[in-house]
């Protein structure tokens, strides 16, 4: 009796960890569906940022540019691309009041689908800007380059974010998905 009793908790205790696992897969792949869904263009527009007026969605999200990009062809994929997901085409790309047309464009990504480039750069979200005129992946040096917001004129917005405090003595902490680094200035 008392090995019966052993088995059938046993059994419970796989079929809910079974479920628990199915059901975060589900959960996993419509986040991933919904990210895919928000890296998509339609209209790219000019945002008013604390660094200034750069690309954004139609949303609002940043648009950035990767440095190590070269040629107009993306360096950013794999684990890369899950955290600077690549703006990706959809339908025809329109510019918005103060982008340029002629400067939009696409390139082809090695799984043959398109994505967005501005004067020639392709264009990428950040994962951890989360709403309009958010700025957090300005600067942040990964995977192999720097990434910058863009300028209406196409180039890299290289401006800090600004901060309050001191001018006398500076920390600058960066956190990301891997690492906290604390640099003193």
């Amino acid at each position: 009796m008392l090995k019966r009793t052993v088995l059938v908790a046993a059994l419970a205790i796989a079929l809910a960890a079974a479920g628990a696992a199915a059901a975060a897969a589900v959960t996993h792949q419509r986040s991933h569906a919904l990210a895919a869904g928000r890296s998509t263009a339609g209209r790219v527009t000019l945002h008013k940022t604390k660094i200034g007026k750069i690309l954004a969605t139609s949303s609002g999200r940043t648009l950035y540019l990767f440095m190590a990009d070269h040629k107009g062809k993306s360096a950013c994929y794999g684990k890369c691309a899950t955290f600077w997901p690549p703006l990706m085409k959809k339908g025809k790309v329109r510019a918005g009041a103060g982008v340029k047309a002629k400067l939009l464009g696409t390139t082809k990504r090695k799984n043959g689908k398109l994505q967005v480039t501005y004067k020639g750069h392709p264009l990428y979200l950040f994962k951890l800007d989360k709403g309009a005129g958010e700025i957090e992946g300005q600067r942040q040096d990964f995977f192999g380059g720097v990434w910058y917001a863009v300028s209406s004129s196409g180039k890299a917005n290289k401006k800090s974010a600004p901060t309050g405090g001191s001018t006398t003595g500076t920390t600058t902490t960066t956190t990301n998905p891997y690492t906290t680094t604390t640099n003193r200035y």
